[in-house]
């Protein structure tokens, strides 16, 4: 051995002859002349694959020779000269031996805070020098713990991101070799590593968020706070192995970190934001580390555990189906740390950045899931914040925190969520979004069990139903959630809805009147079919059968407070129009409250809505209101106290309008079907007398429905009117005919020629000629008209005449016919009368 080690000295001392020459030329000014030099050693040293020994001794005399090297001004030496260091570190037996020159050189050239080395490439090999160093010298490099540190400070912030990857690495690799002594100055590597961690490339993030960890699992401990925010940042990275590293750093410290304990609320957020990330590879790793965490703690407190182990071990009876329970030891950390977790999450669910947001919400659910029913501790600031969360714009956040509030209803019980909720429900705090407290309730019934939440059915649809609840706000959010909640009780309590059946129609009748979106209409329509069907009923009149006397008695107790603004107002017009044919099974209960609503006293606007609902339904009276033949019972009380009122002139346009929409409604209800030709002739008088008085109504719409009125009424009783009534009448129709709207002409001329036909045995011609010949030369006035129209009308109505009296009509027409613009008309009539002389001669 001795003589082997004799040679190999030997070898080595021919070599160093051999490179006297060269050693001398690294002096030289001449730079080729250097480069010449150090190539000439590498060929003469490490290329020729000499011994370890004798590289060994050719390493020691060579090494300061070449770290002068490495200030060259020539980039080629500085290269060269890294090559050879880095192959005699990697292939001498004992490395070691050059670090007292070594380490502070490279400390100099690349731990200062001064860029020495301008080449990145150079930069870079001389990092992946000194992470071979930290390989092979391992825990010899403890000495220079200052020069790795100040190195790797500054190569971390490299401009160049391999040096910084690299650089990474090497601190991995250190701490590992020296963590006895790693821990006293790891702390100054975390700022570096944090101005890094944001950097564009996305392996650089990777390898900084790996060297944190590290730096954090041997250091002191007291830098966790410092890094975590820029953790929690990186989990929203575009970057799926970004996200992963920092799953697995965060899961390593759950494991390993010695001071793990006092930092669990803190990191537990960050590896349960994994569960839920858009990859399932990292899921399924959050999901692994998660299990392995909660299994260790879950061992390291197991004489804790030992009285809950039978009771926590057992699922809950209403557990959600398909979601797998986490284990024992990982819900027992939340629960833990629930209270400090829950403000953290009420603080970020606020952030401005709408990812941090998305994550946080994501977030609850996991939490909510693990604490089960020990949220209900924490359950007036997780409703507040929910509230909150649930008017954010981003519709993802919300979707997360409704599906958060799903699993408060699973697990806490309805009779404590229903005393904080319903409060809220009844006096939201924001006036801005009073819908977020019902979306909360839609959300928590959504995920309450059917067999608890039954016995508190009544108290949520009597506060549902309550007036300052269902009718206070218009806004088609509040609308929709309030049809929510209807859908959720309906959806999970079928058909034990029918004890409550009055309050979510009124519910839904509320909605539909109020509402001024079709399609929320329409949905409340569909949630009221649902309702029928929960209850076995076959249709929605059906519905209104059960509760037509209560809804009638639910409106009675708002009347004396009835004004345009009230929802009143509109909600009878649901309950009358939607009711159908059952609504005519309650005249004794709907009629009091039509004479209350049309009472002269009653806002004005609010009548004329209420008289146009009725003149829809008096159209098709025997479908409505007069289904059962009871309306018409009340039709002179009908008529004498609520239309005849509301006739009565008064000033103003308000005035006009109303008596139009009241007239809409007398014409209706004599066109309809409600009444029979006895009830008309018995109030022949006050009926013919005030449509003549509307006829001269300034409204030309209010003058044609009295018109057509009259012409209804002529066509029902006008054959058993007496003369003295058929006398009154005419009058007001040949008024109209000089009327300044055209309809109303028209309209007149047809009630004139309906007039005539009612001519019969009890008008005695000869005492009323006066009369007779005033209305036909009225109308040979009009025989002359400017109108066509007019004019073919008008000689309708006097053919019509003239059957009664045809001697008169003609007496008439000869007397004017030479005063006519166009004799056409007059001869045609009077060709007419002949005919009708010479038809009764045979």
């Amino acid at each position: 051995m001795a003589s082997t080690a004799s040679r190999e000295k030997h070898v080595s001392a021919e070599v160093l002859r051999g490179l006297a020459r060269h050693l001398n030329s690294l002096g030289e000014d001449d730079k080729s002349t250097r480069k010449r030099a150090l190539e000439s050693i590498k060929r003469e040293t490490v290329d020729k694959k000499l011994s370890a020994v004798a590289l060994q001794e050719l390493f020691s005399a060579l090494l300061k020779p070449l770290l002068k090297c490495l200030s060259d001004p020539m980039e080629r030496c500085r290269e060269i000269a890294i090559l050879l260091i880095s192959e005699f570190i990697r292939c001498v037996p004992e490395p070691q031996e050059s670090l007292p020159y070594l380490m502070p050189c490279l400390a100099q050239r690349f731990g200062d805070k001064e860029l020495l080395e301008p080449a990145e490439e150079l930069r870079l090999s001389a990092t992946r020098m000194l992470s071979l160093t930290v390989e092979v010298c391992g825990k010899q490099l403890a000495p220079y713990l200052n020069e790795m540190m100040n190195i790797l400070q500054r190569t971390v912030v490299d401009p160049f991101p391999d040096v910084k990857r690299e650089s990474c690495k090497c601190t991995v690799n250190f701490a590992k070799c020296v963590p006895e002594h790693f821990h006293m100055q790891a702390e100054s590597l975390v700022k570096p590593l944090m101005q890094t961690i944001a950097h564009q490339h996305s392996k650089v993030r990777v390898s900084v968020i790996e060297a944190t960890g590290t730096v954090i699992q041997f250091g002191t401990g007291k830098n966790v706070d410092d890094v975590l925010s820029h953790l929690a940042q990186r989990l929203f990275d575009d970057s799926p192995q970004v996200r992963k590293a920092v799953t697995v750093v965060v899961g390593d410290w759950l494991l390993n970190l010695p001071d793990r304990y006092s930092y669990f609320h803190k990191v537990t957020p960050l590896l349960l934001s994994s569960l839920t990330d858009e990859i399932p590879e990292i899921r399924l790793l959050a999901a692994d580390l998660w299990r392995r965490v909660g299994a260790q703690w879950e061992k390291e407190n197991e004489d804790d555990l030992k009285d809950k182990m039978d009771f926590l071990l057992t699922p809950p009876p209403f557990y959600p189906p398909g979601v797998e329970r986490p284990g024992l030891g990982c819900r027992e950390l939340v629960v833990r740390n629930l209270y400090r977790l829950v403000p953290a999450i009420s603080h970020d669910l606020s952030d401005w950045l709408v990812p941090t947001r998305v994550r946080t919400s994501q977030l609850l659910s996991v939490l909510l899931l693990h604490a089960e029913d020990h949220s209900t501790q924490h359950l007036q600031p997780l409703l507040a914040l929910l509230y909150r969360a649930c008017t954010d714009s981003e519709r993802d956040v919300v979707h997360n925190c409704l599906a958060a509030a799903k699993q408060l209803g699973t697990f806490v019980p309805p009779e404590v969520f229903l005393k904080l909720l319903l409060d809220h429900v009844n006096a939201p705090s924001s006036a801005s979004y009073p819908w977020s407290a019902l979306m909360v309730l839609c959300a928590v019934l959504g995920g309450c069990p059917k067999a608890l939440l039954v016995p508190h059915l009544r108290q949520v649809a009597d506060t549902l139903a309550r007036p300052e609840v269902c009718q206070e706000y218009h806004q088609v959010a509040y609308l929709e959630q309030l049809l929510a909640c209807v859908d959720a009780l309906l959806r999970q309590c079928g058909s034990d809805c029918g004890a409550v059946s009055l309050q979510l129609l009124q519910v839904l009748v509320t909605v539909q009147s109020l509402s001024t979106e079709p399609r929320v209409s329409q949905k409340a329509l569909e949630s009221t079919q649902i309702l029928c069907e929960v209850q076995g009923l076959g249709s929605v009149t059906e519905l209104y059968r059960q509760h037509v006397a209560q809804l009638l008695d639910w409106q009675s107790a708002s009347v004396d407070s009835l004004s345009i603004y009230s929802p009143q107002r509109l909600q009878i017009h649901i309950i009358v129009v939607q009711s159908g044919p059952v609504i005519g099974e309650f005249m004794s209960q709907l009629m009091p409250l039509l004479c209350k609503w049309l009472h002269p006293e009653q806002d004005q606007e609010m009548r004329m809505n209420i008289l146009t609902m009725l003149a829809k339904l008096l159209l098709d009276a025997g479908n409505t209101l007069d289904s059962q033949g009871f309306f018409r019972d009340g039709f002179e009380n009908f008529l004498s106290e609520v239309i005849f009122p509301n006739l009565s002139w008064l000033p103003g346009r308000s005035a006009a309008a109303l008596r139009t929409a009241a007239l809409s409604c007398l014409l209706a209800l004599l066109h309809g079907g409600a009444v029979t030709p006895r009830q008309v002739l018995a109030m022949e008088l006050p009926l013919t007398s005030g449509l003549s008085l509307w006829m001269k109504e300034e409204s030309p719409m209010s003058r044609l429905l009295a018109c057509r009125s009259q012409s209804v009424v002529l066509k029902l009783v006008g054959s058993s009117l007496s003369a003295q009534t058929l006398n009154r009448i005419y009058p007001s129709l040949l008024s109209r005919l000089d009327d300044s709207s055209e309809d109303v002409r028209r309209e007149a001329l047809r009630a004139l020629g309906l007039w005539f036909s009612c001519l019969g045995a009890n008008y005695d011609t000869q005492l009323c000629a006066s009369d007779l010949r005033f209305v036909f030369q009225q109308l040979l006035l009009h025989l002359d008209d400017a109108d066509g129209s007019v004019q073919d009308r008008a000689l309708e109505v006097l053919m019509a005449g003239s059957r009664v009296v045809p001697n008169l009509v003609k007496k008439e027409t000869e007397a004017v016919r030479a005063k006519h613009r166009s004799v056409r008309y007059c001869d045609r009539l009077l060709q007419h009368i002949d005919s009708i002389g010479q038809r009764s001669t045979r």
